[in-house]
């Protein structure tokens, strides 16, 4: 966030923000200087809320549509138009949004799967941990994880990471033909040997216990730089990624920000039920994002 807070402020389309969590983050994060907000939504229901909440509509740009599929369409479109560099889910349901981001002549789609990226302050634990994906890509495929892979490395960069390390979680730290989550991950290994998977250091399968504890990887045997010392932990579905980053945030304390990475633009995606620290947190991370695009942007037309 402070990193961020070095950075111009971003314009981000703010699709939907009908509840009083998302509006209020929205405001805070413009009050924070992270973005400028365009609030996309039904402008009555947006200038009572703000009414109730002691906020000043008119310092921001509202575009009125009459639902949440309409202002997820109006926030893509902005996008599009080069008038928002990111978005902001708000009030509506993922699948909502998502379906205006991927839809196939009208969205936000390039080359790579979306994939989503837990950011996790843990309390007990001494850095920074990423958890990919827990809340897209339901049973992904190798070639869907080999995305999710780059997605996060690409991410890690842009947060200042030049050399994350990625542990590819199963149940078990060996392969097992019998478990399809150990043999994707020695084939992701191989394909970071073969340049597939770039700017990154992979290992797996990696248990969570072996993932995280030096000792644990000690004992077992393992000879890793990543064992121990992950930055990244690549999840073998969507329903393991999900639990763990929910544990981590209801059982040990843990602070957590959201972005979905491979569309044109970052998208900060948050939980209805999220406080606005961490939807502040998750625009951080997409300004970061959105900051780095601009940069390899430029450098690419240099």
């Amino acid at each position: 966030m402070a990193a961020a807070r070095r950075l111009p402020p971003r314009p981000a389309a703010v699709v939907h923000p009908c509840s009083e969590a998302s509006l209020q983050a929205a405001h805070e994060a413009a009050l924070d200087g992270l973005i400028v907000p365009i609030l996309v939504g039904p402008a009555g229901r947006l200038r009572v809320l703000a009414a109730s909440l002691g906020i000043d509509l008119t310092a921001y740009r509202v575009v009125d549509v009459p639902h949440s599929h309409a202002a997820a369409a109006a926030a893509v479109a902005l996008v599009r138009a080069g008038e928002a560099e990111l978005l902001m889910k708000g009030s509506l349901h993922t699948d909502e949004l998502l379906a205006a981001v991927v839809d196939r002549e009208l969205g936000l789609r390039t080359e790579r799967r979306l994939s989503h990226v837990f950011l996790m302050d843990v309390p007990a634990h001494p850095k920074l941990l990423m958890i990919t994906d827990g809340a897209i890509n339901i049973v992904p495929d190798l070639e869907t994880k080999r995305d999710i892979c780059q997605n996060a490395i690409d991410l890690a960069h842009a947060i200042g990471l030049a050399r994350p390390k990625v542990a590819i979680l199963a149940a078990v730290e060996t392969v097992n033909p019998r478990m399809p989550s150990t043999l994707d991950a020695a084939a992701l290994c191989k394909m970071a040997d073969r340049d597939q998977i770039t700017g990154g250091v992979l290992d797996g399968p990696l248990a969570m216990d072996n993932a995280i504890s030096v000792e644990a990887a000690r004992v077992k045997g393992i000879r890793s730089e990543v064992a121990g010392d992950p930055d990244i932990l690549l999840m073998p579905d969507l329903e393991a990624g999900n639990i763990l980053a929910k544990q981590l945030s209801f059982m040990a304390g843990a602070d957590a920000a959201g972005v979905v990475v491979g569309a044109r633009v970052p998208i900060v995606l948050t939980s209805r039920a999220d406080t606005v620290r961490a939807r502040l947190a998750s625009c951080a991370v997409a300004v970061l994002l959105a900051q780095a695009r601009r940069t390899a942007a430029a450098r690419a037309i240099a």
